[in-house]
């Protein structure tokens, strides 16, 4: 494939090094000095699971213009170790540079300039050394230095740095001085070498926001009222457990680290029965963990949120890394039957609507709903505007926790016709509230006859048609792109990005593809898709799994096959260039 040279304003950089070399924040910085300027950012990370060791790095692209994913190959490659340039020197584009430590590492200039790549030896350890400062703070050094390179403006950068050591002044100063250090020796030694000069835009700075799709889903939480957070560490949402302990006094919430994932979402159906607003989050192994008490919030009508962070399986899997393989498990995980509501979001935005959603569905309904997202979506850094946060009312529904003042005893599980019983909480004055995870009375006592049996799973699947009435109303599909199309591409969750930045490329190659947008899954909006799918010239389903989940779940609910599907399953996100390539080879 020939590998496309980026536009000016339109720059990808590697950050790589060893686990503790502070790779990741060394592409927030960049992004968010370039962001304050004006441009559009993202950023992806790429980790082993290993706490020191092990190669790492971090992919942070900057346009004018929106974008929304990385791209295949790079202009700089920042290498804080000899390894990074090995493993990355066949992701750059002709004319990269390589910004390294040349003391440390010792390159043949020849072969470099033979391929097309400039060389940019800089003095990392020295300058540290000289400060006196920890080796990881050459990852401010090596910011400082790439800005030099494309002429960016520094002060921006000290700005970054100074804020995000907020209270620790003299780390602070260290880290800015590497950064004026780096910046000021390729301003010396290497101006004007690079032909790539990164410009500011000409809107104004501050104007957008840069945070990932685990911020973005703390802060839906917390827009929605959650008060309760329990979950134990697993990647890839432990993150959300830090998010939320770092808010909980600013937000008057309680967050624990739970001894396992079966004690968090029993913490958190405990909660949600004594009137808090609740969550967890997980990714596969710990859901395992979580479907009996899945079960039981369903069987005892308990609204519970769950964020199932899906990375590559079986077992252990690729712990550190992203996947699609959790969409059926999502939607079957539990003992029995018993409805729920599952929705996959796609981009940050999403991700704080979407949460505020789930927790109006669950407490509306008294059914678990889960927000299944991948790896990479959730761990991946992308600039967007300030979110509105009106868009979703905070919505309680059928809740009393003063007092009942019905006519007849209070029953917690009396049918209706919606299926939908008034939910009163523990010491509500004037009734009784019992929670029963065997099948029971309206009152709340055991029971086993068949006819109340059979009453109550009608109760219960009697929700589903009051959940899609609600969804009418919700955006459950989302479409982009022309609306007559060579192709029509589908896709779910965080392969979005991806598949926004292929069709860019599509179109620039003559090719007119749309984009359907698969949101909630279940209840599945069959007609909508059906809708889409029956007016599309051809299909392609994108997806980051083996055997192609969603395009099974569209054939099972709309009896439709899609033509041509895509699949990417080694733990690694697609990447725009060679997604394109494989979508008009399917043409």
């Amino acid at each position: 494939m020939v590998k496309k040279k980026m536009k000016i304003n339109d720059l990808s950089i590697i950050v790589g090094g060893q686990a503790g070399d502070g790779i990741t924040q060394a592409g927030i910085n960049i992004g968010l000095a370039c962001m304050r300027g004006g441009l559009h950012a993202f950023g992806t990370n790429d980790y082993q699971s290993l706490i020191r060791g092990g190669h790492n790095f971090y992919i942070i692209r900057v346009n004018k213009e929106k974008i929304y994913s990385q791209m295949d190959y790079a202009d700089l490659l920042l290498a804080l170790n000899q390894e990074t340039i090995t493993l990355h020197k066949d992701e750059l584009n002709p004319g990269a540079g390589i910004i390294y430590d040349g003391d440390e590492i010792k390159l043949k200039p020849e072969e470099f300039e033979k391929a097309g790549f400039k060389l940019f030896p800089v003095p990392l350890g020295k300058i540290v050394r000289d400060l006196k400062g920890q080796s990881i703070v050459r990852n401010s050094v090596i910011t400082g230095a790439a800005l030099a390179l494309v002429n960016y403006d520094l002060d921006v950068l000290l700005g970054v740095i100074r804020d995000s050591f907020e209270g620790k002044e003299q780390v602070a100063n260290l880290n800015m001085e590497a950064a004026r250090q780096g910046f000021n020796y390729v301003q010396e030694h290497f101006k004007d070498k690079f032909d790539i000069k990164l410009e500011k835009a000409s809107e104004a700075p501050g104007d957008k926001m840069l945070l990932t799709g685990i911020e973005a889903t703390g802060l839906g939480a917390i827009k929605a009222g959650c008060r309760f957070y329990a979950g134990y560490p697993m990647t890839p949402t432990t993150p959300l457990l830090q998010f939320m302990a770092s808010m909980q006094k600013e937000y008057n919430m309680l967050v624990i680290q739970t001894e396992s994932e079966i004690a968090a979402i029993t913490m958190i159906a405990g909660a949600s029965f004594a009137g808090a607003r609740a969550m967890t989050a997980t990714s596969g192994g710990g859901f395992c963990l979580m479907s009996e008490g899945l079960g039981m919030a369903a069987m005892t009508e308990t609204p519970v949120v769950i964020v199932l962070g899906q990375r590559p399986g079986p077992s252990t899997g690729l712990p550190t890394y992203s996947s699609q393989g959790d969409l059926r498990f999502a939607m079957h995980a539990g003992q029995g039957e018993f409805p729920r509501v599952v929705v996959a979001s796609g981009d940050v935005e999403q991700c704080f609507v979407n949460i505020q959603e789930a927790f109006n569905l669950a407490e509306k309904f008294q059914v678990p709903v889960i927000m299944i997202a991948d790896k990479y979506l959730l761990e991946s850094h992308k600039s967007t505007p300030f979110f509105d946060q009106s868009k979703v009312a905070v919505d309680r529904c059928q809740l009393i926790m003063d007092e009942y003042t019905g006519t007849e005893e209070y029953k917690r599980y009396k049918l209706t016709e919606s299926g939908i019983s008034l939910r009163a909480v523990p010491l509500t004055k004037g009734a009784i509230v019992r929670a029963n995870s065997d099948e029971h009375t309206e009152l709340g006592y055991t029971a086993e006859e068949p006819e109340l049996t059979i009453e109550m799973n009608d109760k219960r699947f009697r929700k589903l048609e009051g959940i899609r009435e609600d969804l009418e109303n919700y955006e459950t599909i989302s479409m982009y792109g022309p609306e007559k199309a060579d192709v029509t591409i589908i896709g779910w969750g965080g392969t979005k990005g991806p598949i926004l930045e292929a069709m860019k490329l599509l179109e620039k190659d003559g090719v007119k593809a749309n984009y359907l947008q698969i949101i909630y899954v279940m209840p599945f909006p069959e007609a909508k898709v059906r809708n889409v799918l029956e007016s599309a010239k051809k299909t392609v389903m994108v997806e980051n799994n083996k055997t192609g989940l969603m395009a099974q779940v569209i054939r099972e609910k709309t009896k439709i096959d899609v033509n041509h599907i895509i699949l990417k399953y080694d733990g690694r996100p697609f990447n725009p260039i060679s997604l394109a390539k494989q979508i008009k080879e399917v043409l």
